[in-house]
């Protein structure tokens, strides 16, 4: 799998070569490995380890529902209340952070009415902060430790 530009991590692997999976810490159990895969899982231990994000308050592939479709969005970290505070979407490393991303991820925050949104490729991240009042966002240069995140 390519290098990205998260820190690296004791990384559990098992299955078959042809069939590798990667041990999600969140579900507990084993995923394919595919790119997306290596990006959540790079990113999920950057926020628990590096950032102080408890793993307790994260959860990924959440299912949403909007009418008929069902959705899912691939991490949510919640409030110490359970409220969903921030949802982050992940692209393979070779898929570019486009526009077309963002209108994705805005789609879960309309029935999730989150705090923060994030996307990354591995490569590249990008976090906003909502402002509803103002009906804007604003992006924040870093990705905040937790216990910044709870003062923003």
């Amino acid at each position: 799998m390519i290098r990205l530009n998260l820190p690296s991590f004791d990384i559990k692997v098992s299955g078959s070569k042809q069939h590798p999976q990667i041990l999600d810490v969140l579900r507990r159990k084993f995923i394919s490995l595919t790119p997306e895969e290596w990006v959540r899982q790079h990113f999920v231990h950057f926020l628990i380890e590096h950032k102080g994000y408890p793993a307790s308050l994260l959860a990924n592939e959440i299912q949403l529902k909007c009418g008929d479709k069902v959705l899912r969005a691939d991490s949510v970290l919640y409030s110490r209340e359970l409220q969903p505070r921030m949802i982050i979407e992940y692209k393979a490393p070779h898929i570019p952070i486009t526009q077309k991303v963002f209108d994705q991820i805005s789609v879960y925050n309309l029935l999730l009415h989150v705090d923060f949104l994030v996307v990354s490729n591995g490569l590249e991240h990008y976090i906003c902060k909502m402002d509803y009042e103002s009906k804007k966002y604003v992006f924040l240069e870093t990705i905040p430790d937790y216990s910044d995140l709870l003062t923003l």
